[in-house]
């Protein structure tokens, strides 16, 4: 199967299938009841029912271009999405959590979404703007776009992958800054920017787990440009203030497995896309 979806339970160490398809699905985010799981595949989302893996499509609308960026807001009642219009790059929109109509809210492309704040009045997003990609803000019903990474014009790299801490104190993110991909977190404003991972690993997409315990995130091996689809991958854990790092899983996968927030509202398993070598 070219897709398997799973979950990792904190306790067992143990992996369970919910949905395998011969077809690519990306990018599982819980649902806050805890019984689905939002995926993107073709174009469109998609829930995956956790009991019985059967998949319920998600009305968004004239959005049919649906890249694997997109999240559940805390109250369940909103879904982010960032969609690849044609000729143009991607962009953030918001529509119901139960379908429907979606509502622009990034303005210039490119816009991808990755983290709702915990009091749903805040999108993070990786944007590119004048030849660079970094971490910006914007308010969830629309607004000025406020950026977190590269206030002083001196921070090069590449700048993505933002999720907020539980708290809101803190967006982590990953950056290259420093020679390749390492995992970041800075305060809202941008200040105190904090690196929090410095191996050989090239590593992205950092998520904080609901109760503040611990940050999953994803690792390449060294040497690895970008974020790409089927490599020998690790995810890793490691405790809020950069102790206790370790590997919990290995397994091809790359760019979809992890890329936006994908643990249990519990904070007692994770879900991840692990793929077929092509």
């Amino acid at each position: 199967m070219r897709s398997s979806l799973e979950i990792y339970d904190l306790a067992s160490g143990r992996t369970r299938t919910i949905l395998q398809t011969g077809r690519l699905i990306e990018a599982p985010n819980w649902d806050p009841d805890g019984r689905t799981l939002l995926i993107n595949g073709d174009g469109r989302l998609f829930r995956a029912d956790i009991a019985t893996g059967a998949e319920t499509p998600v009305d968004t609308g004239d959005c049919i271009h649906c890249n694997n960026d997109h999240g559940i807001s805390p109250d369940g009642a909103t879904i982010a999405i960032s969609e690849n219009l044609p000729g143009t790059g991607s962009v953030i929109h918001t529509l119901s959590a139960t379908g429907g109509a979606p509502r622009r809210i990034s303005d210039e492309p490119v816009a991808y979404w990755h983290g709702w704040s915990p009091d749903g009045q805040t999108l993070a997003f990786c944007g590119k703007r004048g030849g660079r990609f970094d971490i910006w803000t914007i308010p969830a019903a629309g607004g000025p776009e406020t950026r977190v990474t590269g206030l002083d014009g001196a921070e090069d790299g590449h700048n993505d992958g933002p999720d907020y801490s539980p708290d809101g104190k803190w967006i982590w993110f990953n950056s290259d800054r420093t020679g390749h991909a390492q995992i970041w977190k800075a305060r809202p404003d941008g200040s105190a920017p904090t690196r929090m991972t410095g191996d050989t690993f090239v590593n992205w997409f950092p998520h904080p787990s609901p109760d503040g315990n611990l940050v999953l995130y994803l690792a390449f091996p060294s040497g690895t440009e970008g974020h790409p689809r089927d490599r020998d991958v690790g995810l890793r854990l490691m405790a809020p203030d950069g102790t206790g790092m370790r590997e919990v899983l290995r397994f091809n996968g790359g760019q979809g497995t992890i890329n936006v927030p994908c643990w249990a509202p519990n904070s007692r398993a994770f879900a991840f896309v692990r793929y077929a070598p092509e």
